[in-house]
């Protein structure tokens, strides 16, 4: 096994989509027997914003249950709720201590998040990205699956970790890497082909859910943007087409099938019947795992228990770090 120690955090705010499991998931799965993993489900990044306390934990459940459904496995993995390790806010304290408000005040995400009623935003909105250093940190993850979105933050975790590192003359962070697997799909909005497929999008049609039944999914194929003209039969003009190419990458994605050969499979033809098959192909993925992911729903218990025991061994790492971090800072005795 890799001495990669990887650390990746998943909101439970919303839904996962097909573009987490196409671009993410399935290279967690893939990669799951050749690196140290650790999946954590960021609850307290969560409640930034407003929650429904009676969602909150229902959505932490399924989050874990289509991760499972998905192939990722809670023994070959450490898999846990945030709110269950306290030693993710304790760092973050000592992490908020080391951080500059320069730093927090070049945060391009909270002026998005927050909009023009920023005074009224959280304090949690803002320090956020500290509490996000804290979990790579704690664990001295090596590498970190990054989105664009989150590009910044990653950088700001660095700059901290490098910052702590000097002040305390020590080594006693990594500098996390971002992980950038460059055979992963980038999956985009059905309903604009320059944006990336969200669960934060209004319109329901701009994603296919990993829960959306079959008749959904058909619905959404059938809405989803394009153009007026045929099926392109080069990859050059499917390059140039932005919905098209999105939906193109999608099928080949579901059918593990090379893009050319899916080109040539369906040049010329009327888009109506492409979309049809790439329904149908969606389905054969994300059915399974529907399916699979609503029997492990119908047991909270189990659900609850593997978050508890993933919850343990997370521990194991953070209050060995976390103690060691106490020494190095003058807390406790060396």
């Amino acid at each position: 096994m890799s001495n990669k120690i990887i650390f990746s955090g998943v909101q439970p705010s919303g839904e996962i989509h097909l573009g987490n499991y196409l671009g993410a998931i399935t290279q967690f799965v893939k990669n799951q027997d050749s690196y140290s993993s650790i999946f954590s489900i960021v609850d307290l990044h969560a409640i930034t914003l407003p929650q429904d306390p009676d969602l909150l934990l229902q959505r932490s459940r399924e989050v874990l249950a289509i991760f499972l459904a998905s192939g990722l496995s809670h023994t070959k993995n450490i898999i846990f709720k945030q709110s269950e390790v306290p030693e993710h806010t304790q760092l973050s304290w000592i992490l908020s201590c080391t951080a500059r408000i320069g730093w927090l005040n070049r945060m391009t995400q909270f002026k998005d998040k927050a909009g023009k009623n920023r005074e009224n935003a959280s304090v949690g909105l803002y320090t956020y990205p500290i509490l996000m250093a804290a979990d790579i940190l704690l664990y001295k993850a090596t590498h970190v699956p990054v989105g664009d979105d989150q590009k910044q933050h990653l950088e700001l975790a660095r700059d901290i970790a490098h910052k702590f590192n000097t002040d305390y003359k020590s080594n006693f962070f990594i500098l996390p890497e971002p992980l950038i697997n460059k055979s992963s799909m980038r999956i985009m909005s059905l309903r604009d082909g320059s944006k990336k497929m969200s669960k934060s999008d209004i319109s329901d049609y701009s994603r296919v859910l990993m829960t959306d039944s079959n008749d959904e999914i058909h619905k959404k194929i059938k809405k989803a943007k394009t153009d007026s003209m045929k099926m392109p039969d080069s990859l050059e003009e499917a390059e140039s087409r932005l919905e098209i190419n999105n939906l193109l990458n999608i099928y080949c994605a579901c059918r593990n099938q090379d893009k050319k050969t899916t080109i040539a499979s369906y040049a010329s033809k009327e888009i109506s019947v492409f979309k049809k098959d790439l329904a149908e192909s969606i389905i054969s993925v994300v059915e399974p795992i529907s399916m699979e992911t609503n029997k492990l729903l119908d047991d909270h218990n189990y659900l609850d228990k593997v978050l508890s025991e993933g919850a343990l061994n997370a521990r194991k790492i953070s209050r060995k770090n976390l103690s060691e971090l106490y020494a190095l800072i003058g807390m406790i005795k060396r």
